[in-house]
Formats: C-alpha cells, sequence, structure tokens
C-alpha cells in the first residue's frame, strides 16, 4: 500500500488534521501509566520523580521525532516491524516483533486490569466485580475497533479533552490540601525506581506510522509530535504533585481509586484512548507487515488481549505495577534502541525526502542506548 504525498493548504490547521495529530499522540501517550506515576514516585520522592518524566520525556521526544523522520523517508505504509526490515535486515525484524508485541500486549493488558477496577470502584464501591467490568470495557473497545481510523479520531479527540478538563478540576480541587512534607523527602536508594514506570507512561512509538497517515501537512508532523509529548509531561508532573502533594505514601497502585468517583473517570478516560489506539496500531502490524488473514488478525488483535486477562486473573498473578515496569523497559528500551539504527539507515536507505531531518551519530545512539539498558538492569533487579 503506497499514501500518494502532494502539496497540501496550510492555511487550516484543523481541516488538516494537525490538532488531530497532537491529541492523538499525546492520548496514545497519556494511559495506563499516569495511574502509576504516584506510586512510583512516591517511594523515591516527588522531585527525583519530576526528574525523570523530564529527563526521559526529552529523551523519548528525540526518539519519537526520529520515528517520524523513519517514516516521512519511507514511501510504502509500515509499521515498526516493516521500518526493522526495511533498514536492519531480519535480525532487527526479529526483535523488533518481540518488543512490539511483548509491549503492545503488555500495555493492553494494563489496561484491562485498570479499566475494570475503576469501573467495579464506579458503579460498585470496591474492586470486587473487576472481572465483569474488564470484559464489558473489552465489548466496546472491540465494537470501535471496527471503525479504524474515523473511530480513532472519535475516541482520541474527545478522550484527550476529558482528560485535560478532569486534570484541571483534579488540580483546583486538591491543590489546598497539598502537604509540603509530602513532597519535599527524598529516597535515594530508590532512585530509579520509578524509572519503569515512567518509562511505560511516556511511549508511544506505535501511533507514530498512523500519525504520518493522518496529518495532512507533513512538514508540521514535527511540531505535532513536540507538542504531542509535551502534554503528557506537564500533565504527569501536575498529576504527580497532586496525588504524592495530598497522599504521600499512603498513594495506592492505581492512583485514582485513592480518591472520589470523578477523579477515577480521569483513569477510565486515559486508558480507553490509549487501548483503542494501541488496537489500531496492533491491527495494522498483523494486517501489512505481517500479512496475516483477516480472522487471525481478530482473533490476535481482539480476542487475545482478553483471554491473557482471563489466565492471569484466574492465576491470581494480575499485578498493575508490575507489568507496567517490566513490559516498559524491556519493550520500550529494545524499541528506542532500534528506532535509533534504523534512523542512522533510513539517512542512506530512505526512498523519499523527509520534511524535517535531526541529527543522529554513533555517540548519541550507544549513550541513549545505555540508559535504557541501564534503566532495564534496575527495574528489574528492584
Amino acid at each position: 500500500m503506497y499514501i500518494k504525498r502532494g502539496s497540501v493548504d496550510m492555511n487550516n490547521l484543523f481541516n488538516n488534521n494537525f490538532w488531530a495529530t497532537v491529541f492523538t499522540l499525546g492520548g496514545t501517550i497519556i494511559g495506563a501509566g499516569i495511574l502509576a506515576l504516584p506510586y512510583v514516585i512516591s517511594q523515591s520522592g516527588f522531585f527525583i520523580g519530576a526528574f525523570w518524566i523530564l529527563f526521559l520525556g526529552i529523551i523519548l521526544g528525540y526518539v519519537l521525532l526520529c520515528l517520524g523522520e523513519v517514516s516521512l523517508r519511507t514511501r510504502k505504509t509500515m509499521q515498526l516491524f516493516g521500518f526493522a526490515e526495511k533498514y536492519l535486515g531480519d535480525y532487527a525484524k526479529y526483535l523488533m516483533f518481540i518488543a512490539i508485541v511483548l509491549g503492545i500486549y503488555t500495555a493492553l493488558l494494563a489496561y484491562l486490569i485498570g479499566e475494570g477496577q475503576s469501573l467495579s470502584v464506579i458503579f460498585t464501591g470496591n474492586t470486587n466485580y473487576s472481572l465483569y467490568f474488564a470484559i464489558g470495557f473489552w465489548i466496546i473497545m472491540t465494537s470501535l475497533l471496527r471503525e479504524g481510523l474515523k473511530g480513532l479520531r472519535k475516541v482520541e479527540t474527545w478522550g484527550v479533552l476529558a482528560i485535560l478538563v478532569i486534570i484541571v478540576v483534579i488540580v483546583i480541587n486538591y491543590f489546598p490540601d497539598v502537604s509540603y512534607e509530602n513532597l519535599s523527602y527524598l529516597q535515594f536508594p530508590n532512585f530509579f525506581v520509578p524509572f519503569g514506570v515512567v518509562f511505560f507512561a511516556l511511549m508511544g512509538f506505535n501511533c507514530i506510522p498512523e500519525l504520518e497517515i493522518l496529518i495532512k501537512d507533513k512538514k508540521r508532523f514535527k511540531k505535532a509530535i513536540i507538542m504531542g509529548i509535551t502534554i503528557p509531561v506537564v500533565v504527569y508532573i501536575l498529576f504527580s504533585f497532586i496525588f504524592v502533594g495530598v497522599f504521600g505514601k499512603n498513594v495506592q497502585e492505581i492512583a485514582t481509586l485513592s480518591s472520589g468517583k470523578l477523579v477515577i473517570l480521569l483513569g477510565i478516560f486515559t486508558m480507553m484512548t490509549s487501548y483503542f489506539v494501541l488496537s489500531l496500531s496492533l491491527k495494522d502490524f498483523f494486517k501489512y507487515d505481517l500479512k496475516v488473514s483477516k480472522s487471525l488478525n481478530y482473533f490476535l488483535v481482539s480476542i487475545l488481549p482478553i483471554l491473557i486477562y482471563l489466565f492471569l486473573y484466574f492465576i491470581n498473578k494480575l499485578n498493575f505495577v508490575e507489568v507496567i515496569g517490566i513490559g516498559g523497559v524491556i519493550s520500550g528500551g529494545l524499541t528506542a534502541i532500534l528506532i535509533l539504527l534504523m534512523l542512522k539507515s533510513s539517512k542512506h536507505k530512505g526512498d523519499r525526502k523527509p520534511e524535517y531531518s535531526v541529527e543522529i551519530n554513533w555517540f548519541i545512539i550507544l549513550l541513549l542506548s545505555l540508559i535504557f539498558i541501564l534503566g532495564t538492569f534496575f527495574e528489574l533487579v528492584g
């Protein structure tokens, strides 16, 4: 499949899907990870957690720009798996396959866990009915997935707007209750504790190829990516500031469950938007890159996640924070390293001129790879 590229009127950003692109990226990134941030940040201290959000936000923003350039340099429509095969060969292709499958299914599993618990608390006041609400959420998302990119714009635009409104309400309502004592402590032995969850919370790799198709004015793609990653960074710092400041070390693993039902709605919207986008990305991955049949695609994208959830539920192995942390560092770190290598190769092997270009060299690749590897090590050891 090829996308015809041509000149586009730049006068109307909305018609060119600029803001849809920004909100889609922001909505994909702001997922279940936000709900675990206050818990892990409370283990190290707010200022250490804020450092990781800013530090990894800059690094992963750079990696997203790298992937955006790879997509722009490639005329044929591909997902991450296809890019790895084209620019790095078969060995990297299989590594990317492992990273993609582990990362997306880990995220979908985390969203099912979080949505089940959140909806159960909203409607029943406890988490005893999490299983049934998780199944109900899965049914709704599976139905929306049939609408493709049309459904994507519906879910992301309204979902992200709802997220921002609810966060503003949370900040206004809870700010008077913030305690400096809860924010000022530092636990340096736990310095790396937030790394895995923060990494997971800032990941948005899988939607970049979708966004490159969605945005018509390719010259604004770089700006859309920068704005799309900036929104989650700001939201995460504010969200963590409020919950750690109010609840301190008493914040729950799913932070919104520490507060009232209105706040729990925030978690519901964040996970809803990200679940949809990752499912759509996985669907296109199997369709375009692996070329699986329609029926097998449906099973892998729609049925398999709920089967994994049910299996882990019945053996009592559903742990929200562990799923997010381990999935984030292993899948995210490997994917990021491969993206850096893909960009370096695409500078020479790409088949079209991109609308923007970012600097890449072996020093940058080795430095960032070392950070990802160290983060993975400390997450697994911890």
